[in-house]
């Protein structure tokens, strides 16, 4: 017989979005935004999207690209779960390309500074709160 499992459900993880991320991925149709939208809440939850994939050159599955196809356009969200206990959103835009499906350099070139952004912040971040938790501690 199975036993009952009392514990508590994990908090989602918080998102945190790396410069104009949040506003541009405001700025999708509706359809793509929730596509996005769900692939982000299964990250903040420890899941991964079925169609969320590891964006090429950053090693590893850390850095994912969400694909959204809405009405003949395409638009992606780059996102990263490699920085623990956080989701951090590092850009979204609409691929306007027609050299198929590869991310142009100039975008994985703002990932890559995103990225670097996100990683700072994130030590900043966990440095707080390592220091509100020793100050909670009695």
């Amino acid at each position: 017989m199975a036993e009952s499992d009392d514990t508590e459900p994990a908090a989602p993880k918080p998102v945190f979005w790396v410069a104009s991320s949040r506003k541009d991925l405001k700025k999708f149709p509706a359809g793509a935004r929730q596509t996005v939208g769900q692939a982000l809440f299964d990250a903040q939850n420890g899941g991964k999207h079925p169609d969320a994939k590891p964006l090429k050159g950053f090693g590893g599955a850390g850095v994912l690209e969400m694909v959204a196809d809405d009405d003949g356009a395409t638009f992606r969200a780059v996102y990263t779960v490699e920085l623990a206990g956080v989701v951090y959103v590092l850009h979204a835009f609409q691929k306007k390309s027609k050299r198929g499906t590869k991310t142009p350099p100039e975008e994985i070139e703002k990932v890559r500074t995103r990225l670097k952004e996100a990683e700072e912040h994130h030590a900043e971040w966990t440095e707080e709160q390592r220091r509100a938790w020793d100050e909670d501690r009695p």
